[in-house]
């Protein structure tokens, strides 16, 4: 997929510093793997620095060394204020300024509400685990990331920053076993518009992505024939979409101040069954 060169170059004429392909500075959660490692992979490639936020153990380090010196893993947990407030240390030392944030950190389950042969309730730790994490946890590096967003030197329009969040289709059409990961994308779709609203003061723009099947590592672990199958249920294209065709969306939603308190499905028209 061609990349448009030079990141973010027609939006902004004022000398809005965050917004320029040598100057931006993008942080990114689940940075390590899938959604967030494409989006960073395509920060760094357009010119922009990147901050890979994931888990000590994830693969954090081998990315981060990959994509050279305008990369750097900031190892946390999401849920952690106190990680959290580290990592944006660690991006003003390094960098000076924060940008983007973009949220893909998130888990899942998939567990019925009630499983009547096994006369068992779905575990209600794991329940509460998918919401703090997807939930709290994204609120948690909105809340932080807008404070420092909200030093930076405004453009002429007052832009100062961007985040985005990642929900899932499976916030409107959650399928058999999906309570608490539809549960928890329904709370990201459903804080878009207040917090887009509650920062709009600070000229910080608030958008989520809503996915559909995307071709990730929980995915990739199935079966060929299973993705074969999955692929067949997108009407068009018919196949499971691309991490790189997030991490475009995630530039577009940067060059169009516009761009604002909405929730964008990115599915090929797939509707999910139940």
């Amino acid at each position: 997929m061609g990349g448009i060169q030079g990141f973010f170059f027609f939006v902004f004429t004022a000398p809005f510093l965050c917004f320029c392909s040598q100057g931006m500075v993008g942080l990114v959660t689940g940075g390590a793997s899938g959604l967030g490692r494409a989006t960073a992979e395509r920060l760094v490639q357009q010119g922009a620095s990147a901050v890979i936020v994931d888990l000590p153990t994830s693969d954090g380090p081998s990315v981060a060394k990959v994509l050279g010196e305008q990369c750097v893993f900031a190892p946390a947990d999401v849920t952690s204020e106190a990680d959290v407030k580290g990592v944006l240390n660690l991006v003003r030392e390094k960098f000076g300024r924060l940008d983007l944030a973009v949220n893909c950190a998130g888990i899942a389950v998939a567990v019925k509400t009630y499983n009547a042969k096994k006369d068992t309730p779905h575990n209600l730790e794991d329940f509460q685990r998918v919401l703090n994490v997807n939930v709290a946890g994204t609120f948690n590096v909105i809340r932080l990331s807008a404070g420092e967003m909200g030093k930076n030197a405004p453009d002429s329009d007052g832009h100062r920053g961007v985040i985005v969040n990642t929900a899932s289709v499976a916030a409107f059409e959650g399928q058999v076993g999906q309570a608490a990961y539809s549960a928890s994308k329904g709370g990201i779709v459903g804080m878009t518009l207040p917090i887009a609203r509650d920062l709009a003061p600070m000229g910080i723009r608030v958008i989520t992505i809503a996915p559909g099947l995307f071709a990730t590592p929980l995915l990739a672990g199935l079966p060929e024939k299973v993705q074969t199958f999955l692929a067949r249920q997108v009407p068009f294209p018919s196949r499971l979409g691309l991490p790189g065709e997030y991490a475009h969306l995630v530039q577009c939603i940067v060059e169009n101040p516009m761009l604002n308190g909405e929730v964008i499905r990115l599915d090929g028209a797939i509707r999910l069954q139940p």
